[in-house]
């Protein structure tokens, strides 16, 4: 400590030293009666973006962008130490953890000071600035919570503001959750519509009450401010890195153009302006932008010698402040403050420039992050079964590769390829890492009993992460001479789950057993050659190498798998006697044959016109909903800016010329696939768009899976494909889309709550961000849409929803990135454009009833089986291995309300679990009510000694948070606010968790294990940990 003292002396008398002449004195002061300006400096760092996130880190790559956060934080810890009344603050803490860990004790300790002292002051606090738009609430939290827990484990502080600075909209998930929930008491951003923005500076309403809950209301409400402009120093010329052009303080008499009253005019001019249209005598000047202080002391001088002459000056008071500081004074004017609701979408800078394309843009990246954050959810509940380990793999990679794919130009899809490239490949480096992790805790479970310990288990699992093309080398094994496969399939979710699973093999005549040894139906259809073509592409693409022979099948068969636990399926070699299994029959209906044709064999029919080669008709006997329904394609050419206009279509922005709808070629008929667990119509839409409608025995939702690409680009227009649900139900322009998968919100065509809205772009400004879906409704019936990523969607027409797929276009749109979204693969230097395959689902319900569908389906997709496969060795698998396991109680599981978001064991051995309720008040009869979840029975056999309810990211405890919680007046509110209903604090004897609707507990749990009890051990030998 000596020497850090040593240091700072040092460095402080240099500086000083600089300065013998002139003393400026930047004393805060916050003066009464006065225009207090609040000057925050602060860096805004992209985590990738046109370059990679290591490139930024260390200044690389410097041809494209001249910056390198590392100069940034060494020259920060300079600046600060010259003079104690700077303050500086920081938010991305994937940077800041790369410099952290390159640090000496001596500046750790000194950093540490820094931020005791409030000059260093830590903003946000997650690894990245998330996005808003594209981004799941899982992931939001999971990004959190790491840069939270850090700062806590290494500074013990837990940041209290919200800065969401750059991301273009604003969501309701982000205001109550991931701010009010978090423990923040304001939340400050810089990108509104313009309109709004315009509409908001006359009334001064640009700091808000946001009450962006109907469920929690004034509970989860924050103070939110959008900035006049954007997130960068006033209009006036304040910009002060090397090179900038601002005119500096020129304060030396003896030097020519001596200029100090002119830069204190500017600046008052400022202010006098900005508080023009603010509420209160505060405002705050956001002094930097992206990847600025560079040479930190270029800006402090300028600022020590702008806030020694301002005050001087005394019209105006300015003082280094911190968003924290700012917030504080702003609450102690003790105003009303207008209420804001919903959320920020869709954002418009101009007229024509709709920030609704990124909702879309590189579906592929978008799909992987999702998909990986299912993955990350499992990994962490089977690391926990396995107990994590220091020595072995772990799910950190993952974690860390996720955080930054949530950054607000990662999984936008608005960076450049490279930068694309990189984030993928950080994802499968994690996913390689998880993937281990999983093996080997799955055969530790299948092996030994929990309580015994995990041993040196000798099963090798493999998965299969390009199942999606066909792809699963496992699977694909030759089961002639008695070989057999065994399945072990996964299911993270909390309740029972009951599906059809798909793997391809090269064998049509096989048997699928259960964990019981009992034959189970099963299907075979055929591998088409469009996915045949597909995967043999790919997998030369990703990999590398020519794949074997392609398997000429699909192998289905229904799993049931206990919550939160495995089953085990053997797969052989079908005896002659053998009657389980079906070889789907598979037709070509001809136009003159018959006019229509019904798929489905349960409570769902879909029925196809022949002819025209679209479905026509859905029917589901049980609701009694029998309502017209056609599916169709069509792609809007992208603007190339050429007109009046010069903005283009591009990465962020969706401007589209014209609307060219897609007819399904004449040539290529229907194909219709049926069995005893599934029906399969295919269709060759164009010779770019192939799609596969799908109905599951026992299921009364549709899947229609797509394969859209490569976009062709020989006539030079980029294009948007978009496919479209048309019914013709009386919608009156409502539909509602999800908010970062949580709540939904209603949106209505060609219209804003807060403004009068000028209609300029009919379509791109009625696009809104989709996660989880998108429905419409009229007096009788209601039709749900889920997604298995985020997309782009609207309800542009009356009865119809329509989602967009898949973009290729070939103009920059002059947002920054400085190329056009045109994605391809290339095999040998032979390039072609990127093929887009996915899903949806649909449903039609009675009025009222889709809610429970659309809650429970979508954590099935976000959360699908997990599959691990392996050959048996003799034929003794299920007597020598635990073929089932639940790691709940096996009587147990939880309610159809409630999810299990995070179970993950942390570094000092507790546990972190968080609960999620569903619903919303009034979205379900039945399931919009409180729900409680028992803690010993989703822990058996282990002792509970502590829990702890923690904030959502888990840095403080609730209570804590709670009481610490600015509490804001609002305009035309009453004195007391009606509550409303959240669980009750947990009881320590019952250790039962309440959840109120759309209510999230965080916990974290101290546990230990008990002696297994003999009623634990089924006679079979299945058992729950």
């Amino acid at each position: 400590m000596e020497i850090s003292l040593f240091v700072v002396l040092l460095l402080a008398g240099i500086f000083h030293a600089e300065s013998k002449f002139m003393v400026y004195d930047t004393s805060p002061r916050l003066v009464p009666g006065k225009i207090n300006v609040h000057l925050v400096a602060h860096t805004h760092d992209d985590v990738g973006w046109l370059k990679t996130v290591d490139q930024y880190y260390v200044g690389s790559n410097n041809s494209i962008q001249g910056a390198c956060v590392e100069n940034v934080l060494d020259s920060m810890v300079t600046a600060l130490l010259a003079d104690k009344n700077r303050k500086f603050i920081y938010v991305e803490q994937a940077f800041f953890q790369r410099w952290w860990r390159d640090q000496s004790e001596t500046v750790q300790g000194i950093v540490k000071q820094l931020v005791r002292s409030g000059q260093l002051e830590f903003i946000n606090g997650g690894m990245c600035m998330h996005d808003e738009a594209a981004t799941h609430y899982i992931d939001m939290v999971d990004q959190t919570t790491l840069g939270h827990r850090f700062l806590k484990k290494e500074f013990g502080v837990t940041p209290r503001i919200g800065w969401q600075i750059d991301p273009f909209g604003h969501s309701a998930v982000q205001a109550y959750l991931l701010g009010a929930e978090v423990g923040f008491d304001a939340l400050y951003f810089g990108r509104i519509d313009y309109q709004d923005r315009d509409k908001r500076k006359g009334e001064k309403s640009l700091e808000v009450v946001w009450r962006a809950s109907r469920n929690f209301d004034a509970s989860a409400q924050i103070f939110a401010g959008a900035f006049p402009e954007n997130y960068e120093p006033p209009p006036g010329g304040f910009y002060f890195e090397v090179n900038d052009d601002s005119p500096i303080v020129q304060d030396d008499i003896n030097l020519f153009d001596y200029n100090v009253q002119d830069r204190v005019n500017d600046f008052v001019a400022a202010a006098v302006s900005q508080a023009n249209i603010t509420r209160t005598n505060h405002i705050m000047w956001t002094m930097g932008t992206d990847f600025k202080y560079q040479y930190a002391h270029t800006w402090f001088r300028q600022m020590d010698k702008l806030i020694h002459y301002v005050n001087k000056d005394g019209r105006v008071n300015a003082l280094y402040s911190t968003p924290s500081i700012y917030t504080d004074a702003k609450f102690a004017t003790n105003e009303s403050w207008p209420i804001k609701t919903d959320d920020f979408f869709p954002y418009a800078d101009s007229a024509n420039a709709y920030w609704t394309g990124y909702f879309t843009s590189r579906p592929a990246i978008k799909r992987y992050v999702r998909m990986m954050s299912g993955y990350y959810l499992a990994a962490r509940q089977l690391e926990f079964f396995k107990g994590r380990s220091d020595s072995g793999p772990t799910t950190d990679a993952l974690a860390d590769a996720l955080a930054i794919a949530q950054h607000h130009d990662a999984v936008t899809g608005t960076e450049k390829q490279h930068v694309a490239s990189d984030y993928a490949k950080r994802l499968s480096m994690g996913y390689d890492k998880a993937e281990e992790l999983v093996a080997a805790s799955l055969a530790c479970l299948a092996e030994s009993m929990p309580s015994a310990g995990c041993g040196n288990p000798t099963t090798k699992f493999q998965q299969c992460a390009l199942l999606n093309i066909s792809y699963c080398p496992p699977s694909e094994i030759d089961l002639s001479h008695g070989k057999k496969l065994i399945v072990v399939v996964y299911n993270s979710l909390g309740w029972k789950r009951d599906d059809v699973i798909r793997i391809p093999v090269i064998n049509e005549d096989v048997t699928v057993h259960d964990s019981n040894g009992k034959v189970i139906e099963s299907q075979i259809l055929p591998l088409v050659n469009a996915h045949v073509g597909m995967r043999n592409y790919y997998v030369k693409a990703y990999l590398g190498k020519t794949p074997s022979e392609a398997p000429k099948y699909w192998l289905a068969f229904s799993a049931s798998v206990p919550p939160l636990g495995f089953s085990t399926y053997t797969i052989s070699r079908a005896e002659r006697t053998a009657s389980t299994l079906t070889t789907s029959s598979v037709f070509t209906p001809r136009a003159m044959e018959t006019s229509t044709v019904e798929v489905g064999q349960g409570n769902l029919r879909l029925t196809f016109s022949a002819d025209v080669g679209k479905m026509t008709h859905y029917t589901n006997s049980r609701s009694l909903v029998k309502e017209p329904v056609q599916l169709s394609y069509s792609f809007y050419t992208g603007n190339d800016g050429s007109d009046k206009d010069p903005q283009a279509s591009g990465a962020y922005i969706f401007r589209p010329n014209r609307t060219f709808v897609i007819k399904p070629e004449e040539e290529s008929p229907l194909t219709v696939m049926r069995g005893p667990l599934l029906d399969e119509v295919h269709q060759r839409i164009n010779p770019w768009i192939y799609q596969v409608t799908r109905l599951y025995k026992g299921k009364e939702h549709a899947e229609v899976e797509f394969a859209v690409g490569p976009i062709p680009i020989d006539d030079g227009i980029g294009k948007e494909v978009a496919t479209q649900i048309t019914t013709t139900m009386a919608t009156n322009k409502t539909f509602y889309t999800d908010s970062n998968g949580r709540d939904f919100i209603k949106r209505i065509r060609d219209y804003r709550t807060d403004w009068d809205l000028k209609v300029n772009q009919p379509v791109a400004g009625n696009y809104y961000p989709i996660n989880l879906g998108i429905y419409i409704q009229d007096d009788k019936t209601e039709l749900s849409v889920l997604v298995d990523r985020s997309v782009g969607g609207s309800s542009i027409a009356d009865g119809q929803i329509e989602l967009m797929l898949h973009r290729r276009l070939l103009h920059d749109d002059s947002k920054g990135v400085a190329e056009a979204l045109n994605e391809t693969v290339c095999i040998h230097d032979k390039c072609t454009g990127l093929t887009i395959q996915g899903k949806f689902y649909f449903r039609i319900d009675p009025l009222g009833e889709g809610a429970k569908w659309r809650r429970s389906a979508g954590q099935e997709i976000y959360s699908p089986f997990l599959l691990a496969f392996t050959e048996e060795d003799g034929d003794n698998w299920m007597s020598s291995h635990v073929p089932t396991f639940s790691g709940i109680d096996p009587s147990y599981s939880l309610p159809d309300n409630v999810a299990l978001i995070t179970l993950q064991e942390l570094d000092d051995g507790k546990v972190l679990l968080r609960l999620a309720h569903l619903f919303e008040i009034g979205e379900d009869k039945d399931l919009s009510v409180m729900s409680s979840v028992e803690l010993k029975k989703l822990f058996p056999g282990k002792k509970i000694s502590k829990v702890t309810e923690m904030s959502l990211s888990a840095n403080q405890e609730r209570e804590e948070m709670e009481q610490k919680r600015l509490v804001w007046k609002v305009e035309g509110s009453p004195e007391k606010e009606p509550e409303l209903a959240r669980g009750r604090p947990v009881n320590p004897t019952n250790l039962v968790v309440e959840l109120a609707p759309m209510e999230i507990r965080t916990f974290v749990i101290e546990i230990g294990s008990l002696p297994l009890r003999k009623s634990q051990m089924p006679e079979d030998g299945r058992y729950a940990a």
